[in-house]
């Protein structure tokens, strides 16, 4: 049997503490480099504006966060990402569109903490929930 099954392994606070504030800071700077240039909406024929971001742009952004994360989830990290993603996107995000006069901005920034905090608890998840599985397997095959 393993030492230490998946449900009763105790966190690692360090090296959670230390996945998460590298990934919120991987998560301000990626948000940088995919969305935060782009600030300008798009007219449509009709007069109705879209963007500033197209999907290609936010698409990128989920991509390039998902590879730590799943790396993260992999070595049994499970906090640090969850919380250093959703912290990066929220933070960058609020930064990006405070500007806006109207203050619906935080409808938006709140979006983006809960969908983000969904999203990688997901798939923080599902990654070591397989990982798990195939050193389950792995150990039965050697014993």
């Amino acid at each position: 049997m393993h030492p230490h099954p998946a449900h009763s392994r105790p966190l690692k606070p360090l090296p959670e503490l230390y996945t998460g504030l590298a990934l919120a800071v991987a998560a301000v700077a990626l948000w940088a480099a995919w969305l935060g240039w782009d600030q300008v909406r798009d007219v449509q024929p009709d007069g109705g504006t879209t963007g500033p971001y197209e999907p290609w742009q936010v698409i990128g952004l989920v991509l390039t966060l998902l590879l730590p994360v799943c790396w993260a989830a992999y070595k049994r990290l499970l906090v640090g990402p969850v919380l250093g993603v959703a912290a990066g996107l929220t933070v960058a995000a609020f930064y990006d569109w405070s500007d806006d006069a109207s203050g619906l901005f935080v409808i938006g920034v709140g979006m983006i903490a809960v969908g983000s905090l969904i999203g990688t608890a997901v798939v923080v998840a599902v990654v070591n929930g397989l990982a798990e599985n195939r050193r389950r397997r792995s150990h039965a095959v050697s014993h």
